[in-house]
């Protein structure tokens, strides 16, 4: 973009209004006469899914709230009363519950594709490490609602996950204290997990504008990796190629969205969470959420609780480090033949990380997890590195015109 808007105001008041407050030839630069590639495939709507997605969450959630009640004893009957005495309450809840599994869907596909086409490279370090701080806060905002039902494994995994704070020496005490309101698990807990939930969302939405307004600064990568050399030539305007192809998408997904909440809407849930609260009943096995699963799997699969809980937040922190960790000149996987076996592998491990992180910490799933942990982190702090220096990387088309006048498929 060279600055300059291409919206031209057809009536006296869009004149007058352009004068004061430009926001409609803001929307029109950002959302209408923006180039994209004209090479984006399938793999770059999840963007669009993403954002509607979260107005869903926001939209289910808020309604959601006027109904709940945040106090340890009326919280599991208010969540029932809202499946039963609430009109579409049921729809609400199951919408709300099954579109947070689908939000976690779309983001790890997301951040696949990103990695696998090098779109944390330069000049978008910082676009993709405000995608890892999206990926953060929804990692937070998907534990504390988990909490809100006060079932049996909703208490549970506060208990479990708030303990883990106390292994830090000095701090961890007080800061465990101060996040659960005392000295276990209780209705200032509550409190304060449902009062963080219902903020960290409009958080994420500060945080995804900063992240728009990254990429379009930037511009957006491509299957190719190549950038955009003549904007004429290489791109289109985002309405309305991106838009009918981010439309069609988001009502693929819809599809899918729909079937898990009107016919398996407590499939990916635990039956434990139909049980109400009970501190001095443990359930014998644990789960988190399945998005939680592969952090999970790592936090256990290291006798030591400090040294578990460190390897688990590095394991999310370590991904805002990839622009620095892999150098490679080339950008997409598409044309780095080695990068692509172990692109797949890693893809491997993690879902592997995610089944064994629903499985009980002993015997040969504690020493699976293990060995897939040390891979997972070994890719980025060994195997990145040097492929960055020993690969061979296939040619890169010159330019984005000649890939597709060249008709490149790519490998993905």
């Amino acid at each position: 973009m060279d600055g300059h808007s291409q919206y031209t105001p057809k009536s006296g008041f869009a004149r007058w209004l352009e004068r004061r407050l430009p926001i409609v030839s803001f929307m029109y630069d950002s959302f209408v006469a923006y180039p994209t590639p004209k090479n984006l495939n399938y793999m770059w709507t999840f963007g669009a899914i993403l954002s509607f997605m979260l107005v869903a969450q926001i939209v289910t959630g808020i309604v959601l709230a006027m109904h709940y009640t945040g106090e340890t004893t009326l919280a599991f009957n208010s969540v029932e009363s809202i499946m039963r005495d609430v009109n579409w309450g049921w729809a609400l809840r199951y919408a709300h519950a099954n579109g947070a599994s689908m939000f976690f869907l779309a983001v790890y596909i997301h951040m696949a594709r990103g990695m696998y086409y090098g779109s944390y490279k330069e000049p978008r370090e910082v676009l993709w490490i405000l995608g890892v701080v999206i990926f953060m806060v929804m990692i937070a905002t998907g534990f504390l609602g988990y909490v809100l039902p006060w079932g049996q494994m909703s208490f549970w995994a506060a208990t479990v996950i708030t303990n883990l704070f106390s292994a830090f020496p000095v701090v961890g005490g007080p800061i465990r204290e101060w996040l659960i309101g005392g000295y276990s698990v209780d209705n200032p807990t509550l409190n304060r997990f449902f009062a963080l939930h219902y903020l960290l969302p409009f958080i994420i939405v500060a945080v995804v504008a900063l992240h728009v307004w990254a990429l379009h600064v930037t511009g957006q990568n491509n299957p190719t990796g190549v950038e955009v050399k003549d904007v004429k030539k290489e791109t289109v305007p985002f309405t309305p190629f991106a838009t009918m192809k981010d439309g069609f998408a988001i009502g693929v997904f819809l599809v899918i969205y729909a079937w898990m909440t009107f016919f398996v809407p407590n499939y990916l849930g635990h039956p434990d969470n139909y049980i109400e609260a009970n501190p001095l009943v443990t359930p014998p096995h644990i789960v988190p959420e399945w998005y939680f699963l592969p952090f999970y799997a790592i936090l256990r699969a290291i006798p030591n609780k400090l040294l578990g809980v460190i390897a688990m937040f590095l394991s999310i922190l370590i991904m805002a480090a990839l622009p620095w960790l892999d150098k490679s000149p080339v950008k997409s996987g598409s044309y780095r033949p080695l990068f692509r076996k172990f692109y797949w592998v890693f893809i491997a491990v993690s879902i592997a990380l995610g089944y064994l992180g629903a499985q009980p910490a002993e015997g040969v799933y504690l020493w699976l997890a293990r060995i897939a942990s040390l891979y997972y982190f070994l890719h980025f702090v060994v195997i990145l590195p040097l492929l960055t220096k020993y690969e061979k990387p296939e040619p890169v088309p010159e330019s984005i015109d000649a890939s597709v006048a060249a008709g490149s498929v790519t490998h993905a």
